[in-house]
């Protein structure tokens, strides 16, 4: 059980595309995006309170030692999505989406 209040559990999708294979016939190394999407989605997403910044709940959750992840939208499943491919184009892998599955049969996507 985590101390921390938080939200939903969430799976996340992301496609990565490239017209060409590199040496070893990859688009991109699997271990290459754990040691960047997945570390920073543990480091800084898991276990954490996702608010928007101008949700009144805000301060209270800080006052209160919770963690929380300050969004600049609401956080739904489409605006999380968005900001997993934000990140990931930050870090210059080539996405073109990612699906943000909530339940089984639940999913929002981001593609630009």
């Amino acid at each position: 059980m985590c101390r921390h209040l938080h939200g939903h559990n969430a799976r996340a999708v992301i496609v990565l595309e490239s017209a060409r294979l590199d040496a070893l016939g990859m688009v991109v190394d699997f271990n290459d995006v754990k040691s960047s999407i997945k570390s920073w989605l543990d480091r800084d997403i898991d276990h954490t309170m996702l608010l928007y910044r101008d949700d009144p709940f805000l301060e209270v959750m800080r006052a209160h030692g919770e963690r929380v992840y300050v969004m600049d939208c609401n956080p739904t499943a489409e605006n999380i999505a968005r900001m997993i491919y934000n990140y990931a184009q930050e870090q210059h892998f080539p996405v073109v989406e990612v699906v943000l599955w909530e339940t089984d049969s639940s999913s929002a996507s981001y593609r630009p």
